[in-house]
């Protein structure tokens, strides 16, 4: 359960295109296990972006966490290693990036 208030220092930012033939794989895997599973772990999603125009991947996806430890320990986990490379399976241009937080869209 994610804490009643979290002061956002971090962002990390994950771009990428859905896969044409693995939207519904995509959307459930997504929703019941890839973000439930990084809150559990101490990142917290924060924004969804849909890019419509210009030559970026389409999806962007925003967690955020408190500290820098938090982010680093969720990288050097099992568990991450196997949710990143699930979720590349089912997408193309994946790129990950982590930033300081700043309100707004950031890339």
């Amino acid at each position: 359960m994610p804490p009643n208030t979290i002061i956002p220092n971090y962002k990390l930012l994950l771009s990428y295109d859905i896969r044409p033939n693995m939207v519904e794989k995509y959307y459930y895997f997504v929703l019941k296990e890839f973000v439930p599973e990084l809150e559990t772990m101490g990142l917290y999603m924060f924004k969804v972006w849909h890019v419509a125009y210009g030559d970026y991947p389409i999806r962007q996806l925003e967690f955020i966490a408190e500290d820098l430890h938090t982010m680093y320990e969720v990288f050097d986990s099992e568990r991450w290693e196997s949710l990143e490379s699930h979720l590349q399976e089912l997408t193309t241009n994946y790129a990950r990036k982590l930033v300081h937080f700043k309100k707004g869209y950031q890339f």
